[in-house]
């Protein structure tokens, strides 16, 4: 299993007007915007059981760090990037310039029950 898997927009246009992306054209159960500034650290390593999350990075740098089963990795991700972290891996981003993402969830982390789909332990 991958820790996290790089994705692209589904397309890109760029014209003199600017640039246009389609970031998904599927349903998602949640759809986030975050600004969070340098320094910062978010995610402290927790994990979703049923939830996949999809980062888009509108501008900005993080570092991502991942854990699943005793394998680590860190990568580094800026303006235009796009990733996805899977069920049950652990993550925590420590921001390296002010960013502002775009998150996209495959369900609702808060259950019809009332409890979340947020492990940390």
């Amino acid at each position: 299993m991958k820790l996290v898997e790089i994705l692209k927009p589904d397309f890109v246009h760029e014209d003199e007007r600017g640039i246009l992306s389609q970031i998904t054209h599927t349903p998602y159960g949640q759809v986030n915007s975050a600004f969070t500034k340098k320094g910062a650290v978010r995610g402290r390593y927790h994990y979703h059981k049923t939830t996949q999350e999809i980062f888009y990075i509108i501008t900005g740098e993080i570092k991502v760090s991942l854990s699943l089963d005793g394998v680590s990795e860190e990568h580094i991700f800026k303006t235009g990037d796009m990733f996805l972290v899977p069920e049950y891996v652990r993550h925590n981003f420590d921001f390296q310039e002010d960013t502002y993402l775009v998150s996209f969830y495959t369900s609702c982390v808060e259950l019809p029950d009332g409890t979340m789909d947020i492990v940390s332990d």
